[in-house]
């Protein structure tokens, strides 16, 4: 693979024990990105093989059992392997730095062994699919998790792992934000990715360790039986719940919040507009990440809470979708006007503009307390947290990808099929989960291996839509592989982008910078500053 330079991050040092024990933050994020690619395909496989077997009313291609074993591994795997770490580990890693125009991270041997917990947390999630895995759902609910005789204790270990790996990242980032900013870069200067990751890293170093006591103590009472969740002993299976959901409810927001901060970035570089009400957007993401930890009671709502504390976290369910929609009309407001430039990451801002606002419009449907009692469980919960997580964090996650890719790798793609990948991806995505929504509304359950026949067509146009979605995927991995091979040779600056990470070489230097950069404009200063695309 001829890379456009020696002396870069990927030529110099040479070998595979300079990339083993690499204190590099760029080679860092790489090795994460390539981690979680993995186990998206493995997680998108698990996927199909749902969708496949809900092609029909009766047994497809598996049984009941292994039907079960799908869907928890799939949303596990996602979950904790993909999802969470993707943009702050894969992305938020390689670009952080380099934004700030700081050389490194603030501690990069905790940044490596960040990677490292994750892959030893990873491992153990694998050594749970070989050893018979788990039939749990990706919530471990109790009791059956304590009663399981699935892989349930070496899956939960491996989550238990991998939150210091997330917790890691997490007091990097907010170290690195708070004393490696270049001279001259203010709070208020920063680019808006970093206020994302700055959010993100607040909520993992604070609700991390409560997922990783939740599962100790999940753990304990599998082996021990010491009556924290079980009633017979005086426990209480809803205690779990609460605990469970203290984190992940903050969990969506560290999957989202980076997203937003993407969105943040392409919207201004392909409008070629200064960002509208940049305090707002930064401000609010400090409301979410602050708010996200008050809302977890709405995923409560059968389980027999008091209706006083239904009525609470409904009601702020419905005001952490105020600094949400704050965004949403501001990105529209950047937009106004702006000479829009429609290459394959501005298409999955709209993609992600789209599907997002779907997502966080049937959150409020499901924050009604009267709603929710009729949608709780259905397929509209199952639609309504994949077009949240993946038409936003995952559309993001893409439009990141796309965006930043030539100053990774230092090649550009073919526009041509990332246009076509997109479409099918765009396509695939609404056949799939739009479908959900209506089967949903219509009373089917999620997690059923079986179903009556009346929604067999609804599952079948669903399952169509999952394969268009996969025929984009592999589109997009072809022609991104074949660009590090045959990809035209990308400029320091191929979008004309004012941050600082387009200052740099392509792809970087080791160090980053032959100098630390001094800022003299804002990120967004567009109306001031013409930057033409190398």
């Amino acid at each position: 693979m001829n890379m456009v330079t020696d002396k870069n991050y990927l030529q110099y040092p040479k070998g595979i024990r300079s990339w083993l024990f690499t204190l590099d933050h760029k080679r860092i994020g790489l090795m994460y990105l390539f981690a979680i690619m993995f186990f998206f395909f493995i997680g998108g496989v698990f996927a199909m093989l749902i969708r496949l077997e809900l092609l029909t009313p009766d047994e497809t291609i598996m049984g009941p059992d292994s039907y079960n074993q799908m869907f928890t591994l799939h949303g596990a795997i996602m979950i904790f392997l993909f999802i969470i770490p993707a943009i702050p580990a894969a992305l938020g890693n390689f670009i952080l730095p380099l934004m700030l125009g700081a050389r490194d991270v603030a501690f990069p041997r905790l940044n490596l062994a960040s990677f490292y917990i994750y892959v030893f947390g990873a491992l153990f999630a694998l050594f749970s699919i070989v050893t018979g895995a788990v039939d749990t759902g990706w919530t471990f609910y109790t009791p059956y998790s304590t009663e399981s005789t699935g892989s349930v204790l070496s899956m939960t270990t491996g989550i238990f792992i991998l939150g210091f790996s997330s917790i890691f990242t997490g007091i990097n980032f907010i170290v690195t934000v708070h004393k490696l900013r270049a001279p001259g870069l203010t709070w208020f200067k920063q680019p808006l990715f970093i206020w994302g990751l700055y959010a993100t890293a607040i909520i993992q170093v604070l609700a991390t360790p409560v997922l990783g006591i939740t599962m100790v103590l999940l753990i304990l009472e599998k082996v021990f039986g010491i009556g924290i969740f079980d009633p017979a002993m005086g426990g209480d299976p809803v205690l779990y719940q609460h605990f469970f959901w203290f984190y992940s409810h903050p969990a969506v927001y560290i999957m989202i919040l980076p997203g937003m901060g993407i969105i943040s970035e392409t919207i201004t570089v392909f409008s070629r507009k200064k960002i509208f009400g940049y305090n707002a957007i930064a401000f609010s993401r400090l409301a979410i990440a602050f708010v996200s930890f008050l809302v977890w009671g709405h995923h409560m709502f059968t389980s027999g809470q008091s209706e006083i504390a239904a009525m609470i976290f409904s009601f702020l369910t419905f005001l952490v979708g105020i600094p949400s929609g704050i965004k949403v009309f501001n990105w529209l407001a950047t937009l106004y006007r702006g000479q829009i430039s429609m290459k394959a990451p501005m298409i999955y801002t709209f993609s992600f503009l789209f599907m997002f606002t779907i997502g966080g419009l049937t959150g409020i449907f499901l924050g009604a307390l009267a709603l929710d009692v009729h949608l709780h469980d259905t397929y509209f919960v199952v639609a309504h947290f994949h077009y949240v997580m993946m038409g936003g964090t995952v559309m993001a996650f893409l439009a990141g990808l796309h965006y930043w890719w030539p100053k990774i790798f230092g090649r550009m793609y073919s526009e041509r099929q990332a246009l076509i990948s997109s479409i099918l991806v765009f396509i695939g995505f609404n056949v799939t989960f739009f479908t959900q929504f209506i089967l949903g509304s219509k009373g089917m359950p999620r997690r059923y291996y079986n179903y009556l026949d009346q929604f067999q067509p609804l599952h079948a146009f669903s399952s169509v839509g999952s394969w268009i979605m996969a025929a984009g995927f592999l589109l997009m991995g072809w022609y991104m592989i074949r660009s590090l091979f045959n990809g035209k040779r990308a400029g320091k600056n191929p979008w004309g982008g004012l941050t600082l990470e387009w200052t740099t070489d392509t792809p970087p230097l080791p160090g980053n910078f032959v100098e630390i950069p001094k800022i003299n404009h804002g990120p967004y200063d567009y109306d001031k500053i013409l930057v033409k695309p190398d």
